[in-house]
């Protein structure tokens, strides 16, 4: 049975995404300008690349071309109804159809592989990740997840909290409601763990920094009373350590990288990388924004014939992406880095956890 298409992303909907294999698989990605739909011009973009996946099976000569492309169309006609944002990504196969936004901008292009395109939707989530945001003020603390611009209050925390210890002279104990606060925050972190930004006034804020044990991945501090203020203005107070976490994460990525090859465990360059996400423990994947390896893997799996006619059915159209879905699926963690980071041109970087 079809799953039902949805506007969203996640990373429960990327590893679904990830875990389906069937050929075709279709992924149409097309950038649109953010607002409440795509423009006409922007559909008839979404619509040639739908001719070219239509032209590609019937040269293939593939039984369920009707079937595949009208869940294409049904697709493109939802598309042209919902909110934008920077792209659109379209997903169809025999059992599966799901359109999904995204807040970054794409190279423009129609895949049909055994699995789905989904580069564009990890490199989306790492440039918005889950991030938590704790909002304090003397006496009261509040809890948001958000995701890109988007907040909302953090679902199964003990948040919000309002002071309630007292001192023996009937005054606040606000030292001991902060504390309260932290463990609580602690309690949601070990269940849910993200970044997080702490919002607050001084000196709360300070006080809460000073005697808090849950700041290992601290993303950001902003200063200011923020407990009642719209969640959109919230969210644009805080994108700006966002921003600079994730530039601590690729700084991080780089970093691990080349100790990494100092060590002796890091393989660079697409063909170390293939081979070693196969045969190695990976540890992190650093891969520029940028590159893109269609090629025919050999009968082995092992090794990679650089493709230009990406359109052969024996053609992966984007090997990084089977690199990246492999990664991630045994317990490595990919860091998208701008283009010329890797060393020595490599384009492609993997850490392994063993010598």
């Amino acid at each position: 049975m079809a799953t039902h298409p949805r506007h969203e992303l996640s990373a429960a909907s990327v590893l679904t995404l990830q875990s389906m294999q069937a050929y075709p698989s279709i992924s149409i990605l097309v950038n649109t300008t953010p607002g409440p739909r795509p423009d006409p011009e922007t559909i008839q973009r979404l619509r040639r690349l739908r001719d070219d996946v239509a032209e590609r099976l019937e040269r293939e000569s593939f039984f369920s071309t009707t079937s595949l492309m009208a869940k294409v169309d049904a697709l493109i006609d939802r598309a042209c109804l919902v909110p934008c944002d920077h792209s659109l990504a379209l997903y169809v196969s025999e059992t599966h159809e799901q359109l999904v936004a995204l807040s970054v901008e794409v190279t423009e292009r129609a895949v049909v592989d055994p699995t789905f395109a989904t580069r564009d939707l990890v490199r989306a989530l790492h440039r918005t990740p889950r991030h938590v945001v704790l909002v304090l003020a003397a006496s009261e603390a509040r809890l948001f997840e958000g995701v890109g611009s988007r907040l909302t209050p953090a679902s199964g925390s003990k948040f919000p909290r309002t002071v309630t210890t007292t001192r023996r002279d009937g005054s606040k104990n606000h030292e001991a409601f902060l504390a309260d606060v932290d463990s609580a925050l602690g309690a949601y972190l070990r269940i849910h763990p993200a970044p997080l930004v702490v919002v607050g006034a001084e000196p709360t804020l300070s006080t809460f920094c000073g005697l808090s044990k849950n700041l290992g991945r601290l993303a950001g501090k902003v200063v200011g009373n923020h407990v009642h203020v719209r969640l959109d203005v919230l969210s644009g107070r805080i994108a700006p350590r966002i921003e600079d976490y994730l530039g601590s994460r690729q700084e991080e990525a780089l970093h691990l990288l080349g100790t990494r090859t100092g060590q002796g465990r890091a393989r660079i360059g697409i063909d170390a990388a293939w081979l070693a996400a196969q045969r190695e423990r990976p540890e992190m994947l650093a891969v520029e924004t940028d590159f893109f390896y269609p090629a025919r893997v050999s009968a082995d799996g092992d090794y990679l014939d650089p493709a230009q006619d990406v359109e052969d059915p024996a053609v992966t159209d984007d090997c990084v992406d089977e690199i990246i879905e492999r990664v991630l699926d045994r317990g490595g963690w990919v860091a998208l880095v701008d283009p010329g980071s890797i060393p020595t041109g490599g384009r492609i970087a993997l850490t392994s956890k063993d010598s």
